[in-house]
């Protein structure tokens, strides 16, 4: 297992995926899923786990000014429970580290259960909305002080 640097072109139906997923959990304003153009921009970084020469699974952080931004942390069902989630998100923040950024926030909803325990048993909180997010009742704010 190995998570690397790629091009999110080449996880195209892994973010269709995350993208159907997503849908069927929250209205259309309430996603704020990243292209894959917006993916490739120079302040984003996408990683997927390869295993056995596939992706699969994925993650992306975006740089801002004062913080880092996690996207796209994606684990399809059939990979779930081999930690890749976590080595993904432990990679995207000593990314940021090595960026001098020791912020690292996140946009999910409230109906992403197991995806808010995992970030809070990473060191995540709920905070405030950050950027450019809008309130919205299904949107979940976290950020974590990275060291």
């Amino acid at each position: 297992m190995e998570i690397k640097l790629i091009d999110p072109i080449n996880a195209e139906d892994l973010i269709k995926e995350l993208d159907e997923y997503q849908s069927k959990l929250y209205p259309p304003d309430s996603c704020h899923l990243d292209s894959i153009e917006t993916l490739r921009d120079e302040n984003s970084y996408f990683y997927g786990a390869i295993e056995n020469e596939e992706i699969v699974a994925i993650g992306s952080v975006k740089i801002f000014s004062d913080y880092g931004e996690l996207k796209r942390i994606y684990v399809p069902p059939k990979q779930r429970k081999k930690g890749l989630a976590v080595k993904i998100i432990n990679k995207l923040e000593t990314l940021l580290i090595s960026k001098n950024k020791f912020v690292s926030r996140l946009e999910t909803g409230p109906y992403s259960k197991d995806a808010i325990s995992l970030y809070e048993k990473l060191g995540y909180s709920v905070c405030e909305k950050f950027g450019s997010y809008k309130n919205d009742p299904l949107s979940t704010f976290m950020e974590k002080k990275l060291k």
